[in-house]
């Protein structure tokens, strides 16, 4: 089918074999799915490491045998596609376009007869080629993991040409923090530690059932202090390198990074195995092991919206501590008066007042378990009024704090609009620019699209503003950019309110002459929000 368009792009003009390394293999090339693809495929490493586990735990494997077996079809079937596309494109990776045989010099390569190895041995035994014992077949899996040196080995040698002459320290902390040096190194030591954190939890879920724990018991063991040595090794390194921040660098650094709640987690995190490991002669410390799900609030250091959610938590504490406030008072109340009705009729459910404050809380959150409910006419009709009551009080923090989250967040587009409007004062957006704004749009969860229609955005405005006059006409003629641009008013509006007397500014516009009816109209809407 032939186009009618005489203009054809560069990616028209490409072959399906360029297509396709340009697409899924490029790693020069930021707008293909390269990273997505690398991401999926890691993914479904660990999976198939962690399943290759699962399938040792009779309880877990034997009911869901034939999930086992698609998602191991699965997985042969997608590495197999890897391997394929690999070894098509081949002629046009960089490594291997040189060679005489491209295709016969990339099946020469180490990563890809790790990858031949880690599918070939079950096509052979799928045939009868081979004779091979099925739990060496399983165990053959976990070639799977070497897979990971095709994106580790080049992340390490990029992360050394930018940290050339760099001391250890300050290499050390460019591969714990996101900065200018840290490259894709930084990053995949993040979602090693993640999937660390959710290895460990689950495993702490698993110990607690007693089928599997008389199974795993010593992997358990074996399992946890792999995970408390990892994250030893990173809170040892992170208070090592820490006074490389500027905010830490002079005084008793160490010891007021160590003092930050993030860092309290990790220590948090690993200090209950200490503890039960040296003092266990002494004391039963076994109570402790439930401390290890704390390991959880590990993951708010490589959450962005965590942060946010905080920044909005403290900016409308005082709103939240007062509906917290009126909340345990009326808990109180209801409790006191839940006694006072239901005591002689019902004294063995409502014995006392902190007995009845149990009631309370599930009568107010209109949750109602049942276990507990009043039989008296004035003891009922008083639970109907705060049942109802509830409603309204309850919902009132999480309204409170879902609006504050929303302008964080709003406030915080805003900051990169201010940024990327920093960044355009010389009229060009360079490449290191362009990677940072798209770093922090993902940190606020913007999609590309909406990256590049902020970009266009401030060019116009850039643009226009060297010229001295506002970009009406170019705003016109994308709907997508006036719609950004009303946004910004309202967000400026908002920010003048907040700042600002709205208490005059509110008389002013009232004030016959000042303003006309549809400027009326506009501020009364945004005075009453």
């Amino acid at each position: 089918m032939q186009t009618t368009n005489d203009t054809s792009s560069p990616q028209q003009s490409l072959t399906v074999r360029q297509f396709v390394y340009a697409w899924l293999f490029d790693p020069n090339n930021p707008n293909n799915f390269q990273k997505k693809f690398d991401h999926y495929i890691f993914v479904l490493i660990v999976l198939n490491a962690l399943s290759l586990l699962a399938e040792q735990i009779p309880v877990v494997h034997d009911p869901y045998a034939w999930l086992f077996t698609a998602f191991e079809q699965f997985s042969l079937a997608a590495f197999t596609i890897e391997y394929v596309l690999r070894f098509y494109v081949a002629p046009e990776d960089p490594d291997f376009a040189k060679a005489r045989s491209s295709r016969f010099a990339f099946v020469r390569s180490p990563y890809a007869l790790i990858d031949l190895a880690a599918i070939l041995p079950f096509y052979l035994s799928m045939f009868s080629l081979i004779a091979i014992d099925l739990r060496m077949l399983r165990a053959l899996r976990l070639l799977r993991l070497a897979k990971l040196f095709r994106m580790v080995i080049p992340a390490m040698k990029e992360f050394r040409e930018m940290n050339q002459g760099r001391t250890f320290r300050q290499q050390v902390y460019a591969l714990l923090h996101p900065t200018e040096t840290s490259g894709r190194l930084q990053e995949m030591l993040d979602s090693f530690v993640v999937w660390w954190v959710f290895i460990s939890v689950c495993a702490v879920v698993l110990e607690s059932v007693e089928s599997i724990h008389y199974v795993l018991n010593v992997h358990f063991i074996v399992l946890d202090a792999v995970a408390v040595f990892i994250f030893s090794m990173e809170y040892i390194f992170r208070l090592y390198s820490c006074v490389e921040n500027p905010e830490f660098a002079k005084g008793l650094g160490r010891y007021r990074y160590a003092k930050t709640p993030i860092v309290m987690i990790d220590f948090l995190a690993i200090v209950p195995f200490f503890l039960e490991s040296m003092l266990h002669q002494l004391f039963d410390l076994r109570f402790l092991r439930i401390f290890r799900l704390m390991r959880l609030l590990k993951l708010t250091r490589y959450t962005t919206s965590t942060g946010t959610l905080l920044k909005a938590l403290k900016r409308e504490w005082p709103v939240i501590a007062a509906s917290t406030f009126i909340m345990l008072l009326l808990v109180v109340l209801t409790a006191s008066l839940g006694y006072l009705f239901e005591h002689d009729a019902q004294p063995d459910k409502f014995e006392n007042i902190p007995q009845s404050i149990y009631w309370a809380v599930v009568t107010l959150a209109s949750v109602g378990y049942g276990d507990i409910s009043p039989v008296t006419p004035v003891g009922r009709l008083m639970t109907i009024i705060m049942a109802l009551v509830g409603i309204g009080i309850f919902a009132v923090p999480a309204a409170v704090l879902s609006t504050a989250f929303n302008d964080q967040l709003h406030k915080d587009r805003e900051v990169m609009h201010n940024e990327l409007m920093a960044h355009l004062k010389d009229g060009e957006l360079s490449e290191e620019e362009h990677q940072h704004i798209l770093k922090a749009a993902a940190e606020l969860h913007i999609s590309a699209e909406e990256v590049e229609i902020l970009i266009e955005r401030a060019k116009l405005e850039s643009e226009q503003a060297m010229k001295g006059q506002l970009p009406m006409a170019a705003i016109a003629e994308r709907p997508e950019v006036a719609f950004e641009q009303f946004r910004t008013m309202v967000g400026n509006m908002r920010q003048i309110m907040s700042a600002g007397d709205t208490a005059s500014m509110h008389q002013l516009f009232e004030t016959p002459g000042r303003a006309t009816e549809d400027e009326k109209a506009v501020w009364r809407q945004l005075y009453r929000s």
